[in-house]
């Protein structure tokens, strides 16, 4: 559903911390910049071109103002331009999804400017398809890092609707409760599983019950064995779990997000087991037996685990079944049922 998509820094530092800062920022993991290249370090400087007559092969840096600047982009992407840097006055979006539509078949990069992490996401999101990458100009290590750990999150989620073969009592067990420091949205929740390539979005409790009220930032995850998906793709195990851990928060409708856990509660509960088929792979997950545990199913609606039947259709994180060490994705033979 997310491509992964390239970050590009331009630093807007003073010349004197500019050796410093991209040594800080290749430490992070970027490997392109927006500015002079500079002596003795190892990454890749770009220079875009503003008025280049012959196009073909430079990256150009275009500003959008009006409807003859997008007709002029098209026209130089027709030319042979290997890449557009683009920038807008107002309307970020509208501009964007013109140009997305008209460049996807000409084979030229489109890149966005974006002036904070908070801009990066409606960016990676227009169209679905959204911008090949985003540069961001900024003078803060730390917006550098939270827009690094955003676009890796983004990079390797998968939601697909899988159907519910069984629901039934599975007796009493530990759960764990992740109380997070965000405010959780409808739709969103956490990646659980008995297995590590089969995750079920497992949603927050926004939608509270009779007889409790909403608690948005938290989800009731599941048993204490079960996997959950990382910012950084790896899995833990839910009893890992501590205040201070990040974890991926997902949506169907948006780009995950990562949030930080505010406090991890593990108490004993009735559970219930929930197993689903996507094709030849059947994964399983281990949830509380309570009204406001709840999955989300594929038309974006949420169900609670009590109402879930045989036929429902869930959302899913499903990938190439492979060996984990450590949480790590190893190709080796592993069978988890």
């Amino acid at each position: 559903m997310f491509e992964s998509k390239e970050v590009i820094i331009e630093p807007a530092v003073k010349a004197s911390e500019l050796l410093n800062f991209i040594n800080e920022a290749r430490a992070l993991g970027v490997k392109k910049f927006v500015c002079k290249p500079v002596e003795g370090v190892d990454a890749e400087f770009l220079q875009p071109s503003e008025s280049a007559q012959d196009v073909k092969g430079l990256v150009l840096r275009k500003r959008i103002m009006d409807r003859a600047d997008l007709e002029k982009i098209v026209a130089d992407a027709k030319r042979g331009a290997k890449a557009v840097l683009v920038e807008t006055a107002d309307w970020k979006i509208i501009p964007l999804e013109n140009l997305i539509a008209e460049l996807q078949s000409s084979g030229c990069k489109l890149y966005a400017y974006a002036s904070s992490p908070s801009e990066v996401r409606p960016l990676l999101g227009v169209l679905e398809r959204g911008v090949d990458g985003v540069v961001l100009r900024t003078s803060s290590l730390e917006e550098v890092k939270q827009t690094l750990e955003y676009l890796k999150a983004v990079s390797f989620v998968r939601l697909v609707p899988v159907e519910v073969l069984e629901v039934r009592e599975a007796g009493v067990g530990e759960r764990v409760c992740v109380d997070t420091s965000s405010m959780l949205k409808l739709g969103e929740g956490l990646l659980v599983g008995s297995r590590s390539n089969f995750l079920f979005l497992v949603h927050n409790e926004s939608l509270g019950s009779k007889f409790t009220s909403p608690r948005p930032f938290r989800v009731n995850a599941g048993s204490v064995s079960s996997y959950i998906l990382m910012p950084d793709g790896r899995t833990k195990y839910l009893s890992e779990l501590e205040a201070g851990d990040q974890v991926l928060v997902v949506s169907s409708k948006e780009p995950p997000r990562v949030a930080t856990v505010g406090r991890v509660k593990i108490e004993r509960r009735p559970l219930v087991l929930v197993k689903a088929a996507f094709g030849e792979e059947v994964g399983s997950v281990l949830l509380q037996n309570a009204e406001t545990i709840a999955l989300v199913c594929d038309d974006g609606k949420v169900k609670s685990v009590i109402e879930l039947k045989r036929g429902d259709r869930i959302l899913a994180s499903v990938v190439e079944a492979k060996g984990r060490h450590f949480g790590a994705a190893v190709d080796e033979y592993i069978l988890e049922k």
